[in-house]
């Protein structure tokens, strides 16, 4: 009930509201990946990145295999800078599901932001090739790579 209450609070942009319902799902239910997923992009919105990270956390914990979780994380750590992390996160993306093109294209920028120049061209070229079509990669390609 609670996280039918908190979806539609952030489909109104309630996000505070979002995540006291999300939060009152999670303490009727700890193990509800969904919730805390959930709760983590509504801190992202609120520009609680810290907060989103450990949602986001909770959430692998509880789903290890949730490659959005990961994903998810990646963002809020690449925005705070722990570039490593981003890395890291975009990675394990990757190993769950190969055809991530996004997982790739931020990883690319990620290595890019670390002087990991070859890594970086190395997804940027993944990108194009899962996507078919992507003008921006395929320029910075041009310029880098």
């Amino acid at each position: 009930m609670y996280y039918n209450h908190g979806f539609s609070k952030g489909t109104l942009k309630d996000y505070a509201g979002e995540i006291s319902d999300y939060t009152k799902a999670i303490e009727i239910d700890p193990k509800y990946a969904d919730a805390y997923y959930n709760r983590g992009i509504s801190k992202g919105i609120l520009e609680d990145y810290a907060g989103a990270i450990a949602d986001y956390t909770k959430a692998i914990e509880v789903d290890p295999t949730s490659a959005d979780a990961y994903y998810n994380r990646g963002i809020s750590k690449g925005i705070l800078k722990d570039y490593a992390g981003a890395i890291a996160d975009y990675t394990k993306v990757i190993e769950l599901d190969p055809k991530y093109a996004n997982a790739y294209n931020n990883r690319s920028i990620a290595k890019e932001k670390i002087g990991d120049i070859n890594g970086a061209c190395f997804d940027a070229k993944k990108v194009v090739s899962l996507r078919n079509e992507d003008s921006d990669n395929k320029t910075w390609i041009k310029e880098n790579c």
